[in-house]
């Protein structure tokens, strides 16, 4: 699948990209060439092959080092304080923000 120049403009407005018209060749051909390795790796068979948590798996068994997901508390009013300085707005040590659903 080629990109035409049309499809360049339109990816570059989705990601907020100023291109001018002396750009768009040279971007429209690295695109190409990205959808080319997309293509090649999606012609892959890959059925039957497992899911690796990590590359290395393959070799030898692998024990991934996870820590415990837990918060820590905040035990002064001053560390408190000290975390929230930089919170645009907050009342009684907590964030607040802008209404989103009315």
């Amino acid at each position: 699948m080629a990109l035409t120049e049309t499809d360049v403009a339109f990816v570059a407005k989705l990601a907020r990209l100023h291109i001018t018209p002396e750009q768009q060749p040279a971007l429209k051909h690295e695109l190409n060439q990205v959808m080319g390795l997309i293509e090649q790796l999606q012609s892959i068979d890959t059925k039957g092959v497992e899911p690796l948590a990590h590359p290395l798996s393959v070799l030898h068994d692998i024990e991934l080092r996870l820590r415990e997901d837990s918060s820590l508390p905040t035990n002064t009013i001053a560390q408190r304080n000290h975390l929230m300085q930089n919170a645009p707005a907050d009342a009684d040590g907590l964030f607040l923000v802008p209404r989103v659903i009315e």
